[in-house]
C-alpha cells in the first residue's frame, strides 16, 4: 500500500509539473481572439478562438459549443481548462480550438431554447441548432487564417447534444463529430425522466441550485452567472420528502423558469417531447462519428447508446459510425482518473486509454490525415467485472444469445422456469418512507450510486431481493436487459425499480484475492460479500401500454411491466451471485408516485398513498429478467 500512495503521489506531481509547462507553452504558442459570429437570421454568437501563432502550416479546427460559457472572458485570459485536460494535446498537435456559447446563454445574443427542436425543413431564415452550427463554421474555414478547411465537433452531455446537431448540419467542412453522453431524450431515458418518471433531483439542481441560469430570462448578453437559489439544508432526501410534492417544488423554483413550467406540463410524451428528441437528427449523416458513454454514467447512459443506434439505422451505408462505452461516471473520461469509480476498481486508467486510443486518433484521421483509426472498432466496449476492453464489429456483439433467469419463490433467481401455481413475493410502497436511492447522507446527488453496494436495500422490506446460486462459470452479459414483471398493486399507479447486481463472494473481493477496496488506505471498504450496482432503472408503470397514453391499473388485477435498461457490458464472475432487486421508490433521484392515477405535477402531499406491490413467479405468471449473454 505504501509503495502505491508512493507511485500516485509521483504521478500527481509529475502531471502538475507538466500542466504548468503546458499553461506556458500554450501561451507563448497561441493567440486569443473573441469574436461576434452572425447567424442567418442576424443574430450574433460569441466565440472564442485559440490560434497557433505557427503560420508555417495549416490547421484543423476542432470546436466545442456550449451553455456553460466560454469563461474566462477577455482575450488576455486563457481557459485553464485547455491544459489541465487532455485537450492540451490537441494544442500540442497545432489545432485551431473553439468555443462558443450557443444562441441565448452568456455572451451570445437572443432567446436560448432548451434541447431546442431540430427542423429538418428549414426555409430562408429560419435556424435551429444545426444551422447555427453551420453560420458558424462556414465563417470560421472563411476568416481564421491558416486554417487547412476541416473542422471538428465535439462536446460533453448538453454540448453532446449540440454536436449531435453539428452533425446534422452536413457543412462541407466538418469531417468529424463526437457527441459524448449526448442529451437524447428528456423523457425517455436522459437526465430528467426514465421511462417518464420524473428525476426531480438533477431537474431542480439544473434549474435552481446549481446557479448555471438555465431558464432564466436572458435580456442581453452578459459574463456573470445567474444567483443560485441553493438548498435550506444539507440532507437532500430530507428536503425532498419535507417538500411534499412537485407543486411545492414549484413554488420555490419561482415564476421565471419557463421550462420548469414546460417540465410540469407536459407529463406524457406528447408532440412537444417527441420534437425534442435528439434522434431525429440522425438522418443523412455526412461526418465521421464517435459516440461516447460511460456504462455508470448517472445523467445521459441512454443518450450514447441509443443515439448511436439510432445512426446506425438511419445511415445503413455510412462507412464510420462507431460507438465507446468505458466504466465511468459523468464525463470521467475527460479526466485523469479512469482508474475506479467508487469501490469499484477497473484494473487501468481506462480514461487515459480512451483519450490516447479512441479520440485522439480519431479526430488526428479525419482532420490532419494523420495516423490510423484502424484500432477503432464499430463498438469499443470496456467490459467490467473481467475489466478488458473488447473490440465488436458489431453492436450488441456477434453471439450475444438471450438467456432467461426467472423469479422464484423464496428469493430464489433461476434459469428454469418456475413449476408451482399462484406465488408471488409482496411488499408494501409507502410513500411516507421511500426507498433511498444510496446508503447515508448525500447534499448533491452523487455519481457513485451507479455502481454502489446495494446491501443497504436488500435489508428494507419494501425492496425484494432474487438471488442465483453461486455461478459455476462467467456469465458475460453486453446488450440491453430486458425486465419482463407479472404484477397485481393494491392501487392505480405505481412505479417500478430493477436492478441488476453482481454479488460478491462473502469472503473475497476482487479476483476473488482482496478483501478490501484499496481506494482509501485508512479505512477500506469491505467488499467481501459486495452488491455491486450493474444497472438500474425506473419505469413509472402508467405507462406500461404507451408512453404517450398513460392507463390506470385495476387494483387487484394481474397485469404486466416489460422495460428495457439501458445497456450493460458486465462479466458476472464464477463464484459471484446474480441478483435482482425490485422496489417501487428510489428517493429522493425519482420523485414520489402518489400510487394513484392522477396528474402527478399538480397533486398535493395528501393524494399519496401505500400500494401493496405483489410481483408474480409461478408456472403462468412467470417475472423474468432477459439478459443478453455473450456466448
Amino acid at each position: 500500500m505504501r509503495k502505491i500512495l508512493i507511485f500516485l503521489l509521483c504521478v500527481i506531481i509529475l502531471k502538475a509539473s507538466a500542466q504548468n509547462i503546458d499553461s506556458t507553452w500554450i501561451v507563448n504558442n497561441y493567440i486569443k481572439k473573441e469574436v461576434y459570429i452572425s447567424m442567418r437570421d442576424g443574430k450574433k454568437l460569441f466565440t472564442a478562438i485559440y490560434i497557433p501563432k505557427d503560420t508555417t502550416e495549416a490547421h484543423p479546427i476542432l470546436m466545442t459549443r456550449t451553455p456553460y460559457s466560454c469563461a474566462p472572458y477577455g482575450e488576455n485570459n486563457f481557459d485553464p481548462y485547455w491544459w489541465q485536460s487532455y485537450n492540451r494535446e490537441y494544442f500540442k498537435e497545432g489545432y485551431i480550438m473553439v468555443k462558443q456559447d450557443v444562441r441565448g446563454r452568456w455572451m451570445s445574443e437572443d432567446e436560448f431554447v432548451n434541447v431546442r427542436p431540430f427542423n429538418s425543413n428549414k426555409k430562408g431564415k429560419e435556424i435551429d441548432e444545426a444551422s447555427d452550427t453551420y453560420d458558424a463554421i462556414d465563417w470560421l474555414v472563411k476568416n481564421i487564417p491558416h486554417n487547412n478547411g476541416k473542422v471538428g465537433v465535439h462536446g460533453i452531455s448538453y454540448p453532446g447534444f449540440y454536436s449531435t446537431m453539428a452533425a446534422a448540419s452536413n457543412h462541407p467542412a466538418l469531417k468529424a463529430v463526437s457527441p459524448q453522453a449526448p442529451v437524447t431524450n428528456w423523457f425517455i431515458g436522459d437526465d430528467f425522466h426514465h421511462n417518464g418518471a420524473f428525476m426531480q433531483m438533477d431537474a431542480f439542481d439544473f434549474y435552481s441550485a446549481l446557479g448555471f441560469g438555465f431558464g432564466q430570462p436572458h435580456l442581453h448578453p452578459t459574463n456573470i452567472p445567474a444567483r443560485s437559489t441553493g438548498y435550506p439544508d444539507h440532507d437532500n432526501y430530507k428536503f425532498f420528502l419535507e417538500q411534499g410534492s412537485l407543486e411545492n417544488l414549484t413554488k420555490l423554483m419561482g415564476d421565471s423558469i419557463a421550462f420548469w413550467k414546460d417540465l410540469m406540463n407536459h407529463p406524457d410524451y406528447d408532440a412537444w417531447w417527441q420534437a425534442r428528441d435528439a434522434r431525429n437528427a440522425t438522418k443523412n449523416l455526412q461526418p465521421a462519428m464517435l459516440w461516447v458513454g460511460g456504462l455508470f454514467d448517472a445523467e445521459d447512459c441512454w443518450g450514447a447508446w441509443n443515439s448511436y443506434k439510432a445512426a446506425e439505422k438511419n445511415n445503413p451505408n455510412k462507412t464510420f459510425n462507431r460507438i465507446v462505452e468505458g466504466p465511468w461516471s459523468h464525463d470521467q473520461w475527460a479526466h485523469y482518473n479512469g482508474f475506479n469509480l467508487g469501490n469499484i476498481e477497473f484494473g487501468s486508467n481506462t480514461a487515459e486509454y480512451f483519450q490516447q486510443h479512441l479520440e485522439i486518433p480519431f479526430f488526428n484521421y479525419y482532420l490532419k490525415g494523420e495516423g490510423s483509426i484502424d484500432s477503432i472498432a464499430e463498438a469499443n466496449i470496456f467490459v467490467t467485472g473481467e475489466n478488458k476492453w473488447y473490440s465488436f464489429s458489431q453492436w450488441p456483439p456477434e453471439g450475444v444469445k438471450n438467456e432467461v433467469l426467472y423469479l422464484q419463490p423464496n428469493n430464489k433467481l433461476d434459469w428454469s422456469k418456475p413449476s408451482v401455481q399462484n406465488s408471488f413475493t409482496e411488499y408494501t410502497s409507502d410513500p411516507s418512507k421511500p426507498v433511498p436511492y444510496e446508503d447515508g447522507i448525500q447534499f448533491n446527488r452523487s455519481r457513485t450510486y451507479m455502481d454502489a453496494d446495494q446491501r443497504f436495500a436488500e435489508r428494507r422490506p419494501d425492496v425484494i431481493s432474487f438471488k442465483t446460486d453461486i455461478l459455476t462459470q462467467d456469465v458475460t452479459v453486453t446488450g440491453s436487459v430486458l425486465a419482463d414483471l407479472v404484477t397485481s398493486i393494491s392501487t392505480t399507479d405505481a412505479d417500478f425499480v430493477v436492478k441488476i447486481i453482481d454479488v460478491f463472494p462473502d469472503y473475497a473481493g476482487y479476483n476473488d484475492v482482496d478483501i478490501y477496496a484499496e481506494n482509501d488506505p485508512v479505512n477500506p471498504y469491505p467488499m467481501g460479500g459486495y452488491e455491486m450496482l450493474v444497472r438500474a432503472e425506473v419505469f413509472r408503470g402508467r405507462y406500461r401500454k404507451s408512453y404517450e397514453h398513460p392507463s390506470a391499473f385495476t387494483p387487484g388485477k394481474i397485469d404486466t411491466v416489460k422495460f428495457a435498461l439501458p445497456d450493460i457490458a458486465h462479466c458476472f464472475k464464477k463464484g459471484h451471485r446474480i441478483m435482482v432487486q425490485v422496489q417501487s421508490s428510489w428517493f429522493p433521484l425519482v420523485d414520489r408516485n402518489p400510487q394513484q392515477f392522477i396528474d402527478i405535477y399538480h397533486c398535493d402531499k395528501k393524494d399519496f398513498i401505500k400500494s401493496n406491490i405483489q410481483i408474480w413467479h409461478d408456472a403462468v405468471n412467470t417475472s423474468q429478467i432477459i439478459l443478453p449473454v455473450l456466448k
